[in-house]
């Protein structure tokens, strides 16, 4: 379940690479764990996504860009848990846009999103890859 949606102003596709971004992401979501030392993220259900847009002032200038993080989590999780996640990932996504951020103006905002969840189906014969990890 544990989804990570990046929407982003388009002009920074030529500044820096989203692909690095979610892979980066995709990574330390799967070296958070909780209070016992269990992974939060299972491997087989952890995505990260990015999708550009073009026609979005920030401020009420083109100039500026935005980077938006949303993460969907189970719930069932501790606060400390879901602040570690939410730690984890704004580490990685500050790194990843240390240079640019000293270049120009730039709004990155990351929110963390608990269920309860309407409707939840899975259907996926990918998890069973992950199963003896």
């Amino acid at each position: 379940m544990p989804h990570l949606v990046i929407l982003y102003t388009g002009q920074l596709d030529a500044e820096t690479n989203m692909k690095v971004l979610c892979r980066d992401l995709a990574d330390a979501m799967l070296t958070v764990v909780d209070e016992a030392g269990k992974q939060v993220f299972p491997t087989g259900g952890t995505r990260v996504k990015a999708a550009q847009f073009d026609n979005n002032p920030q401020g009420g200038s083109e100039d500026y860009a935005f980077v938006y993080l949303n993460v969907r989590m189970g719930k069932g999780r501790s606060e400390a848990t879901q602040k570690r996640a939410g730690d984890t990932l704004v580490e990685v996504t500050q790194k990843h846009f240390a240079d640019l951020f000293a270049k120009r103006h730039i709004g990155i905002t990351l929110q963390i999103d608990v269920g309860p969840e309407v409707f939840d189906n899975k259907h996926s014969n990918i998890h069973p890859l992950f199963a003896a990890l």
